[in-house]
């Protein structure tokens, strides 16, 4: 029991170890299913280990489940020797697959932990956070490790399975959020796309997360807990007409992250493969198919499997702040407006920015960032049509208002994600509304760079404007910055804003 085997499976390529085996329910012990005291009768069995440096992503442990079992529980330690600075040391994720099999993208999926929890259990009426409650029907079930980083002597482990013996419960129906909140119409609304709560590797309870999404100001809110849905059924009672929940996951591959944003309730993305398996397009369209948006995350961030691989062609946008501004975000925003350049000029279709604050436990603060939306109105379908179509700026905070935008030509105007369609040398004025910003300093940014900078009132209220021509200027942007605190590196972003393009060329 436990000895590995050498099946390996799939473009996301997984060792499969020997099966473990139960007795079966109905020839057990005269007591199956509740002993003398009433107690339910269980079964435990242990594996044990090494994994190899080397390892695939992904190593199946199948369990042979009986019938007459309502409840499989888990736990699972390894051992973490000290290694040489600089030499990765060990890190094992953990999740479950069902009788029905682990296929890509299949139907098995029961949940997934990452290296959060070193336990769990799942059954007809409940589960631990991250798994889904259903039945625990007959048949061949895997455990799923994930080696996310192997120390050089090996990755040395435990697992105990422990089966519970009786009647199987009733699985509730599950209780998703509302795809419409009390709005303004056509408004702009304020929200944060990346927040975690212990349904992953986060540490706040979901009412906690929706009572910092209110204290931060923000009028919508979306759950991304890491490659499982079990989510998405935990707001019940939370949501109100002052609130928008959304729903969906960060699917977190080894070779990046992205944001599926408001997909179905109940919608699943598997995450097991890399870039190499030329698989993500096809997963970009099943989140397209259960309705949410494409978005990698902090794709410049410098954590092990963090960085985007997948290139930007199925994005709907990209997450260029994440969390409090560091260097990584600064990479972000000047790739991001790279590729503002190529889109301007050739007539291609550009990919809008947004920020979240990839919140997980205290003290990271909720809204920091967060994305401010022109919406029709305060609904899953208006928020996302605003996101997708670049109608958004980016503020660390709800203290911080922009209202940006071009004139020229006949009177004409357009805002953020807009066009406006004028010769190339007429004269256009763009001009920055800002509130919020004390301290802070304007600046206008073009396809030639930063090309006008004005300080703000010290109040942090103010308005600038700046003339150019389409000719001049493909597209402009504004941004807002503090004052640096590093000498020779700009300052962190108060806020800044999708462009507006300048011209007749196409454009998404």
């Amino acid at each position: 029991m436990g000895r590995r085997g050498l099946l390996v499976t799939g473009a996301a390529a997984a060792l499969t170890l020997g099966s473990v085996s139960f007795a079966n329910a109905a020839s057990a012990d005269p007591g199956a299913g509740a002993g003398s005291s009433g107690t339910a009768r269980t079964e435990t069995r242990t594996v044990r280990g090494t994994l190899p440096p080397g390892a695939p992503d992904f190593v199946h442990l199948p369990v042979e489940v009986p019938c007459g079992v309502s409840e499989l529980r888990v736990s699972y330690t390894y051992e973490r020797p000290t290694v040489p600075a600089g030499t990765q040391g060990n890190a094992l994720d953990i999740g479950l697959f069902d009788e029905r099999g682990t296929a890509l993208g299949g139907p098995g999926f029961r949940g997934w932990s990452g290296g959060a929890r070193t336990e769990f259990f799942v059954r007809a009426d409940d589960a631990t956070p991250g798994y889904l409650r259903g039945p625990v029907r007959a048949g061949t079930w895997n455990i799923m490790l994930g080696p996310y980083t192997v120390a050089p002597e090996g990755l040395t482990y435990e697992v105990t399975i422990t089966l519970t013996y009786g009647p199987t419960g009733t699985v509730p129906k599950p209780s998703y959020p509302p795809e419409r909140a009390k709005g303004r119409g056509r408004s702009w609304y304020r929200g944060d796309c990346h927040l975690h709560t212990l349904h992953s590797d986060g540490k706040r309870t979901p009412a906690e997360v929706a009572a910092l999404a209110r204290a931060a100001g923000l009028d919508f809110m979306h759950s991304s807990d890491h490659n499982t849905s079990s989510a998405h059924r935990a707001w019940d009672g939370l949501w109100s007409d002052d609130l928008l929940i959304l729903v969906g996951e960060e699917i977190t591959t080894r070779n990046g992250h992205v944001l599926a944003i408001s997909t179905d309730p109940g919608t699943w993305i598997d995450w097991r493969y890399r870039a190499r398996d030329n698989r993500f397009g096809h997963y970009a369209r099943e989140v397209r198919k259960a309705g949410g948006l494409v978005v990698p995350a902090h794709p410049h961030s410098t954590c092990i499997g963090c960085n985007w691989k997948f290139g930007f062609g199925d994005a709907d946008a990209v997450e260029v702040w994440n969390g409090p501004w560091t260097a990584d975000d600064e990479v972000s925003l000047a790739d991001w407006d790279n590729s503002l350049v190529a889109s301007a000029r050739s007539g291609m279709a550009w990919t809008p920015a947004m920020g979240n604050s990839d919140a997980h436990k205290d003290p990271d603060a909720i809204g920091t960032p967060q994305t401010v939306v022109l919406a029709d109105d305060l609904t899953r379908q208006a928020i996302l049509a605003g996101i997708r179509a670049g109608h958004s700026y980016i503020a660390e905070s709800a203290k911080v208002s922009l209202t940006f935008g071009a004139t020229g030509g006949r009177a004409a105007h357009a805002g953020i994600g807009e066009r406006l369609r004028v010769d190339k040398d007429d004269a256009v004025t763009v001009r920055l509304e800002v509130t919020g910003a004390p301290g802070c300093t304007a600046q206008f940014v073009t396809d030639q760079g930063t090309l006008y900078t004005a300080p703000l009132p010290e109040s942090g209220s103010g308005t600038v404007e700046w003339t150019t021509t389409a000719s001049y200027a493909a597209y402009v942007r504004a941004e807002v910055r503090h004052a640096p605190t590093v000498p020779g590196l700009p300052g962190a972003p108060a806020a800044f804003t999708n462009p507006v393009f300048l011209g007749e060329q196409p454009h998404n």
